[in-house]
């Protein structure tokens, strides 16, 4: 039976894609990539990374020599013209942040059946620089596929446009760190959510320990840190759906 959603997909462009963002990361920055050796060679792999800025998910490609689908927003009205076109370009499974997608669940649970790497921003945003709480949805599929995750602490990027406008290269640092799980979350209703959010805080503490203390946000010890995070850290979609103002 032909898979739905078949791993990998558009292998030629998107070795393009990643090699012509490689080129730029190179170019335009001073790079640092750690951890590689905790990259397993085989999936199932859940990506997890931290979510400052809208080029982190290029950052990834660029990093892990394996196919990746992304399960990501797909509607970036302030990004630049350039990162706008990424999720088209690359194909992402679409997220409107706000919903619920079946698309995507469906499509996450075909990656792994077939050993695939897939990433989801666990904030779900990159409204802030700091780390925020997770969504559910990063706990979600890692329950629901019993896949391991793969933490990743991303540094830099949110810099590069700001640095380039006065002609520096900034440093990008991308750290990998060990996988972790599977997870199980057991119960329904209230329960289930509140294993969930507890899945949830572990993959946050997972990726801060690859971050410099003072990007730890709400997870941080220190409490002037944490309480300048907690001003950032409100869901913009609780309320209302991406797709309110898809076209803005």
């Amino acid at each position: 039976m032909e898979e739905k959603y078949p791993y990998p997909r558009h292998q030629f462009v998107r070795f393009l894609i990643r090699k012509f963002i490689a080129a730029l990361f190179r170019i335009f920055t001073k790079i640092e990539i750690e951890g590689l050796e905790n990259i397993p060679d085989e999936g199932p792999i859940l990506i997890v990374p931290n979510h400052f800025d809208f080029a982190d998910s290029a950052a990834i490609v660029q990093a892990i020599p394996h196919p990746i689908e992304f399960i990501a927003g797909f509607n970036m009205p302030h990004a630049p013209a350039l990162v706008r076109k990424f999720p088209h370009a690359y194909k992402v499974y679409p997220a409107h942040r706000g919903t619920a997608s079946a698309v995507a669940m469906n499509a996450a649970k075909a990656i792994m059946r077939q050993k695939g790497f897939l990433c989801i921003f666990p904030e779900a945003g990159s409204w802030a620089a700091v780390l925020r709480p997770a969504r559910p949805g990063a706990a979600f599929i890692a329950v629901n596929t019993g896949a391991r995750l793969l933490p990743v602490g991303i540094d830099g990027v949110i810099d590069i446009l700001p640095s380039l406008k006065k002609f520096r290269r900034p440093k990008v640092t991308i750290k990998f760190g060990e996988p972790f799980g599977p997870f199980k979350a057991e119960g329904r209703g209230r329960a289930r959510r509140d294993r969930l959010d507890e899945i949830g805080n572990e993959i946050m503490l997972k990726i801060a320990e690859l971050l410099p203390p003072h990007l730890h946000g709400v997870f941080s010890t220190d409490p002037e840190i944490r309480a300048e995070a907690e001003k950032v850290a409100a869901y913009p979609w609780d309320s209302r759906s991406e797709q309110d103002f898809k076209d803005l």
